[in-house]
This record gives structure tokens, C-alpha cells and sequence, in this order.
């Protein structure tokens, strides 16, 4: 990590990316656990949590061959408890958000894998994890947030977060039942 100060948000601006959506490929659990020894062996105790959580988590879902990495540690504002470690282990800073939920985001320099970290309080993790479990339950869930996420790719967009907002609505309304029965927070 640079000794300068770091801008809030995209470290290195927006990004205009091509968003494609392809079938399920079962070698993206592999790819997981792969990854996730990697960050456990670099951060050793310091990652209480390590999921695989985004679309790449659920079987038979098409998504964006992107493997998304949840990980907990006791407080993510303590970088230097993670942050230089998982640099080393060869990931890249891309998201820095102190006013978000102490949000940090790595990846991957092929930009194929990304690293959330969260501390342990943080109401992020069991939004990702219900919506990984429901997704994975539930066909009714499934189909339509994939067919929304095909639609959405087949538009351009300025960068990847403007089709991740565009999401929005129905990663909602697939929560609706989770928030409702008080296992996420309202």
C-alpha cells in the first residue's frame, strides 16, 4: 500500500468494464476455496470468516465470472491487522469506504476475484449471506435474478457499479422474506 493518503471509494477512478453473464461453471467453488486458504494463510486469525458469497456461490446460477469473498475480521478500520497481508498474497485495493460500513474491497490483479472485508458487526455480512442462501434455496428466487442480471448485462454501462445499483430492486425484494422474519436487520 502507497504511504499516501487514500481517496475515499475507487482507489483508481471508475472503471468502464464490459458486464457479461455466463453459465454456472462448476469449477467456481474450487476457485473459492482456492482463494480463501490463500487469504487465510495470509492473514492467519485475523479472518474469523471466510464465505463465498455473490452469484459464483450458487449452483446452477449464470453470473459474472467474478468470485466474490466475504471476509470478517474483528474491526476492518484496523488494516494493519490485514490490509499489507493480503497485499503480499497478491491482491489489490480497489474499494475503501470508512463511511460504509468500514467496507474494504481487494481483488484480484486479473480483476476475477474480489476480496469484501467487513468486521465481525457489520450488517453486511448477513445481508450477503441470506441472499446466498435463499438464492441457493429457492428456485423462485433464482430465475428472476438471473433474468434481471442478463437483461441488465446485455446494456452498457458506465462501470460496474452503475449495474450493480441497477440490481437494486429485485436483490430486494428477494431479502423482503429474510428481513421480514428479523434475520437481517430492517
Amino acid at each position: 500500500m502507497a504511504d499516501e493518503p487514500l481517496k475515499i471509494g475507487l482507489i483508481g477512478g471508475v472503471e468502464t468494464r464490459e458486464i457479461w453473464i455466463v453459465d454456472y461453471d462448476s469449477d467456481w467453488p474450487q476457485k473459492f476455496e482456492t482463494h480463501a486458504k490463500r487469504i487465510a494463510d495470509a492473514v492467519g486469525g485475523s479472518a474469523l470468516r471466510i464465505e463465498h458469497v455473490g452469484s459464483t456461490s450458487v449452483p446452477d446460477l449464470a453470473a459474472k465470472p467474478i468470485i466474490d469473498i466475504l471476509v470478517v475480521v474483528p474491526d476492518s478500520a484496523d488494516e494493519s491487522a490485514y490490509l499489507p497481508q493480503l497485499e503480499a498474497a497478491g491482491y489489490v485495493l480497489r474499494v475503501w469506504e470508512p463511511d460504509w460500513n468500514e467496507h474494504r474491497m481487494l481483488r484480484t490483479p486479473e480483476r476475477d476475484v474480489h476480496v469484501h472485508v467487513y468486521s465481525t458487526s457489520c450488517p453486511e455480512i448477513a445481508r450477503n449471506l441470506s441472499f446466498r442462501d435463499r438464492l441457493r434455496r429457492n428456485d423462485e428466487d433464482r430465475r428472476p435474478y438471473e433474468r434481471t442480471k442478463r437483461e441488465l448485462a446485455a446494456k452498457e454501462w458506465s462501470d460496474m457499479n452503475a449495474y450493480a445499483d441497477a440490481k437494486t430492486e429485485v436483490i430486494e425484494s428477494i431479502l423482503a422474506p429474510s428481513r421480514a422474519a428479523g434475520e437481517i436487520p430492517q
